[in-house]
C-alpha cells in the first residue's frame, strides 16, 4: 500500500475518525470509530462472528475479482466457533481481500471500506439501526 495521508475526519459520537483515500476509494478508520463505543468492542471479536464473515465474503466476492472463494469457504466455515480466531492481516493474507487494511506506524490501524464501515462496524456498535 503506499505512503497514506489522511484526507479528511468525520465525527462519530463526538470522536474525529480519519479517512484515507486509496485507488479513488474511501476507507474509514475502525480504530478510530471504536473509540467512540468506549473500547467494549474489539475488532477480532467482529471478525469472529459468522454473520461478519459471509457480509465480507460478499462484499468482496462483488468487489474484488482476485478475492480467494476456496480460502473465505474454509474461514466462514470455521467462523463462530469458540476457537475461531482472526485478525484482519490474516483476513487479508489468506482472502486477497481488499474492503480491509491494517496498517502500521503514523495514521496506523485497521481500516475499511466505506461500505464495510458504514454497514458493518457502525451497526455493530450501535451508531446505526
Amino acid at each position: 500500500m503506499k505512503k497514506k495521508a489522511i484526507n479528511a475526519t468525520i465525527n462519530v459520537r463526538g470522536t474525529e475518525v480519519a479517512v484515507i483515500q486509496r485507488e479513488g476509494q474511501d476507507y474509514i478508520s475502525l480504530t478510530d470509530m471504536l473509540k467512540a463505543k468506549d473500547g467494549d468492542f474489539f475488532i477480532s471479536d467482529w471478525l469472529r462472528n459468522r454473520n461478519t464473515v459471509e457480509f465480507l465474503g460478499i462484499w468482496e466476492t462483488v468487489h474484488n475479482p482476485d478475492f480467494n472463494s476456496g480460502e473465505f469457504a474454509i474461514i466462514k466455515s470455521q467462523a463462530g466457533l469458540n476457537s475461531y480466531k482472526l485478525s484482519v492481516k490474516e483476513w487479508v493474507e489468506k482472502t486477497n481481500a481488499i474492503g480491509l487494511r491494517a496498517t502500521a506506524g503514523r495514521y496506523g490501524g485497521t481500516y475499511a471500506h466505506r461500505d464495510i464501515a458504514f454497514r458493518g462496524i457502525l451497526k455493530r456498535i450501535g451508531v446505526i439501526a
